[in-house]
């Protein structure tokens, strides 16, 4: 089956975070949000919904609760259960919820930095402290960013409760060997930490490679950790909000339970219905959006290639690219000059932890990314 990745869809027509939030001559390459139509079948099984006309209170169908363990272990080989399944609005609830149901005022949260930057804000809407460690950014090139074991454990102390990992990586796209992922095990157990693994991109690999989730990679630590999936990023259904939490452990998922009733909604019976259809039937979409995200990869790759004082690392995973343009020329705030210069709009590094770096979405069709990266050629090309 043949899918449509190159037709530009108007999305000023109706209020959109990514296409409104600047100027209407801008180009938004920001925030992880792809600019392409949902897979067909998720936007068949929405309007027959809709068709029905009630959208009173849902709940979560067990059919869900069975795709999602035959997805897990066709694609993971991972057997969870669909009693370990906890759904919600989205992983950023899920990992305020967890600091707040699973640690105490004055605990430690402890996340590694550059990092998505919802997980820097977690500790301090929570009432807890928060703490940081620094990824080793690349030497040499061919080299990509590296776990820095010392770095991780000098910065656990006796308040660390709680792990915010992103596995796969977002914004450097690293894909985690084993070896880096049994560092994360080894200090979690050795400082009874608990870890909520964000997994989101972990169906958007470009290589070869399969992910393994942390709990499957270690079965002996998945009595401490939150694994949390959703169909957002890879089918392109975040306004539906519907997130999963895996939690093997019946003690963390009863305690996170709790914490849901009356603060946490239950999910709509849209994003239900989506994340259902996604994982049952996506499969081929996903294939060829897979397709897609390569050669943008690569067409991106191609202009950087021509960017002077322009670091760049090819992401191993998702649609997010991570550059360093603090040799540049372009200020203390690159995301600024080329917002003014270039007309395009990028996701400023500082608020992932790493000021003079930029992350571009290159998850929109290829004749729209040509048109950004033309622009951007204008200001960061060679002369």
């Amino acid at each position: 089956m043949r899918f449509d990745f190159a037709t530009s869809i108007d999305r000023r027509q109706y209020p959109s975070q990514k296409w409104q939030r600047y100027a209407s001559d801008v180009l938004p390459l920001w925030v992880a949000d792809m600019d392409f139509a949902s897979p067909p079948a998720i936007v068949d099984a929405l309007s027959k919904r809709v068709a029905h006309g009630v959208f009173g209170y849902g709940r979560t169908p067990d059919s869900l609760r069975q795709t999602l363990c035959e997805w897990s272990q066709q694609h993971y080989r991972w057997s969870i259960e669909p009693g370990w399944q906890l759904w919600l609005p989205g992983v950023v609830p899920a990992l305020h919820l967890a600091s707040l149901a699973l640690t105490e005022p004055g605990d430690g949260v402890l996340t590694v930095t550059p990092i998505y930057p919802p997980f820097l804000k977690v500790a301090e809407r929570t009432g807890r402290l928060a703490q940081t460690a620094r990824l080793a950014e690349p030497v040499s090139a061919g080299e990509g960013w590296r776990l820095d074991r010392d770095a991780l454990e000098a910065a656990i102390t006796p308040e660390t409760r709680l792990l915010l990992w992103c596995h796969p990586h977002n914004p450097t796209g690293r894909v985690w060997h084993h070896e880096e992922l049994a560092i994360i095990a080894d200090l979690a157990e050795r400082h009874d930490l608990i870890v909520v693994s964000d997994e989101l991109h972990c169906d958007l690999i470009l290589g070869d490679e399969r992910h393994r989730p942390l709990a499957a990679a270690f079965p002996d630590l998945a009595k401490r950790i939150i694994t949390l999936w959703a169909p957002s990023k890879t089918f392109n259904t975040a306004g539906l909000t519907c997130a999963c939490a895996v939690v093997p452990d019946g003690v963390l998922r009863r305690r996170l339970q709790e914490a849901m009733r009356g603060l946490v909604p239950d999910v709509n019976v849209l994003g239900l219905l989506a994340a259902e259809v996604a994982y049952r039937e996506g499969e081929p979409w996903r294939q060829a959006l897979l397709d897609v995200l390569r050669n943008n990869r690569a067409c991106l790759g191609a202009h950087v290639a021509q960017w002077p004082g322009v670091g760049y690392r090819e992401p191993e995973s998702t649609y997010l690219a991570w550059l360093d343009l603090r040799e540049a020329g372009l200020g203390d705030s690159p995301q600024s000059a080329l917002l003014d210069r270039a007309r395009v709009a990028l996701s400023d590094g500082a608020d992932f932890g790493w000021p003079g770096f930029v992350r571009l979405n290159f998850g929109t069709p290829t004749t729209q990314l040509q048109q950004a990266l033309k622009r951007l050629d204008t200001v960061l090309g060679r002369s």
